[in-house]
């Protein structure tokens, strides 16, 4: 369980750290101004409890797909050290979503959590509004009905970071994103804002926009509020801390490193 724990968190985390956000009337002008710029990167140490359990990093590259100009994300996490030795992570997501719309074209994930592993793809097509999934280890191939709004579990953070403004949350409010990754269909994440919260980091204090995720209970998580995310409040909008309680133990992950940011990370000075 841990192994699975430790790879849901981090990816479920960084991928829902910005999904507060509302959709802007028209979608297509959500990328005019980006929030990032490829060479991207962005590396997060993982603790569960005493361990420094595993690196999980983001690095986000511009290329072409067919004939869509896309930025492609690869999303790596492994498992350090003694961590290493009770469970063994080696997961890697990818996402190709559009340039001019943010909407995902492409989802890969490729896991192997303690021997439990999963080699999925999933291609969307717009001009039918379908998702074909394909399950290449259990040589399975399904289709999903998609709205123009869908994302996957990492396209979603990139997209709604650039979908909002500080200015537009609302204390206590709950929000609602459609989200395609697996086999279960399109699930919808419910999310809370909290306000502004100042974290001290390895990098100096960081004011930061606070959300709290609903979450199922009872199975990985102690309670449905169990998952805190903060994202700094600035022009990046990057996840600074994730932090969940589970049924047995914590896990946090905190913001290690960063590079090529398009916008001037805040710190503040004392």
């Amino acid at each position: 369980m841990a192994s699975r724990l430790l790879s849901a968190v981090v990816f479920f985390g960084l991928s829902l750290s910005a999904l507060n956000a509302q959709y802007r009337s028209n979608p297509d002008s959500v990328f005019e101004n980006s929030a990032f710029k490829p060479g991207e990167w962005l590396k997060f140490r993982v603790h569960y409890g005493i361990f420094n359990a595993s690196y999980a990093t983001l690095h986000l590259t511009s290329e072409t797909l067919g004939n869509t100009q896309v930025y492609h994300v690869v999303g790596s996490g492994k498992t350090t050290g003694l961590a290493s030795v009770f469970f063994k992570v080696d997961d890697q997501y990818e996402s190709y979503f559009g340039k001019a719309d943010g909407r995902p074209y492409r989802f890969i994930r490729k896991i192997d959590e303690g021997g439990y592993t999963r080699d999925v793809e999933i291609n969307f097509d717009y001009s039918q509004n379908k998702a074909l999934y394909h399950d290449k280890k259990k040589e399975k191939k399904m289709q999903f009905d998609i709205a123009y709004s869908i994302q996957d579990l990492i396209s979603a953070f990139y997209y709604l970071r650039n979908a909002y403004e500080a200015s537009d949350l609302v204390e206590g409010e709950d929000l609602e994103l459609d989200v395609l990754f697996d086999d279960d269909g399109i699930f919808t994440f419910r999310l809370k804002y909290l306000g502004i919260e100042t974290l001290k980091t390895k990098f100096g204090k960081v004011e930061c926009l606070k959300f709290r995720p609903v979450v199922q209970s009872g199975r990985v998580f102690k309670e449905e509020e169990s998952l805190s995310l903060w994202v700094s409040n600035d022009k990046n909008k990057i996840p600074i801390r994730i932090q969940a309680d589970l049924l047995v133990g914590s896990i946090k992950a905190d913001l290690e490193a960063y590079n090529s940011l398009k916008n001037q990370f805040k710190i503040i000075l004392d």
